[in-house]
């Protein structure tokens, strides 16, 4: 009897309570997780957007559970000195990247909802694209930071490193001047970031004209642009690019844009009739947006007749459609109607020297 009561006392010190401390986390882990799948699931349900990516916090948000749990039982194990203390600052290191990882996926959500609150896609909602990029910066930068701090926060749970930080500290400004020349490259580009993030000369979906090509801003990133071009290739643009050479940005404030086709014909041409075959041309198409439409002789030679029709769009995709549709149709028109019109080639021959020949 007393040989029971012994060993039963021997497991009520030394196991009943890591075990029930591993069924209480175990229970706590399963209670908090669906707690917070069914917050999610409401949070959707408020907003009325499923393509929010609320599954990305799932993850995080389980490793730090685990973590919790892990440590309300890590307390109750009958571990040495030494091996308690290992383990603890393991567990220390986990959770401050732990905690790193929910926040950045915060980050990744709270960007997204932005987004889609804005509505980016529209590309001729130019507040929307201006705060798109406001934001996918700031998140970029916030990351950097967030990184920085989280390894300095692990770094600085190790003794050796930390003495080591105090004597950094005293000589931190000879430091800062070495960095500052080994890293000035990388600095100024850093800084090229932020100061695009806050002036703006470029916004996410902007059409811009870099090195001779044609394209719209896919990415912005705190070292380069990503523009995609006309043809779906990628230019991968530093960052400093944009703010120390010129370039042409087509839709800074508006995405409304006028084009231009050029004609030469004869000098027998009526430019009003060409006027009205203008007009008709654009009033049958949705690609004009009905406020520009000018047909003007601009120059003329020897040779022939220099006519510049002017015309509007929405867009630069529509303006460009538009005007290969009105080169088309005005050359059919002329062809069809008045061959006469089209430019020639007139020669004269003396015939009195053609026959002394």
């Amino acid at each position: 009897m007393e040989t029971t009561v012994s060993s039963w006392n021997l497991f009520q010190d030394g196991y009943l309570l890591p075990v029930i401390a591993v069924v209480a986390a175990l229970a706590g882990y399963l209670a908090a997780n669906s707690l917070f799948r069914k917050a999610i699931a409401a949070i959707r349900a408020s907003i009325k957007d499923v393509s929010i990516p609320f599954e990305l916090l799932v993850w995080p948000f389980r490793s730090l559970l685990s973590l919790i749990a892990l440590a309300v039982v890590l307390h109750y194990l009958p571990l040495t000195a030494a091996t308690g203390d290992a383990v603890r600052h393991t567990l220390l290191i986990i959770a401050i990247i732990a905690i790193s990882w929910f926040i950045m996926r915060l980050f990744r959500v709270f960007e997204q909802f932005v987004l889609q609150h804005y509505a980016t896609k529209v590309r001729e909602n130019e507040s929307a694209r201006k705060i798109s990029t406001h934001v996918s910066l700031a998140r970029k930068i916030l990351n950097v930071l967030l990184v920085l701090l989280a390894v300095s926060s692990v770094l600085m749970t190790f003794d050796t490193v930390r003495q080591v930080g105090l004597s950094i500290l005293a000589s931190a400004g000879i430091a800062g001047v070495i960095l500052g020349f080994a890293a000035q490259k990388s600095l100024a580009t850093l800084i090229s970031g932020i100061q695009i993030a806050i002036t703006q000369p470029i916004s996410i979906d902007d059409v811009v004209v870099v090195e001779n090509e044609w394209g719209r801003i896919e990415e912005i990133t705190l070292t380069y642009v990503v523009v995609q071009l006309w043809d779906q290739r990628r230019l991968i643009v530093p960052i400093a690019w944009f703010i120390d050479r010129p370039f042409q940005n087509w839709s800074r404030t508006s995405a409304e844009l006028l084009g231009t086709v050029f004609f030469y014909t004869d000098y027998s041409v009526n430019p009003e009739t060409l006027r009205h075959e203008l007009e008709r041309v654009l009033a049958s198409t949705p690609l004009w947006d009905g406020r520009v439409a000018k047909l003007h002789i601009t120059n003329i030679t020897d040779k022939s007749v220099e006519i510049r029709a002017l015309v509007s769009a929405a867009n630069s995709a529509n303006v460009w459609e538009l005007r290969c549709l009105v080169r088309e149709q005005l050359i059919e028109f002329i062809k069809s109607n008045y061959p006469g019109w089209l430019p020639k080639l007139t020669m004269e021959m003396d015939q009195g020297k053609a026959g002394s020949l």
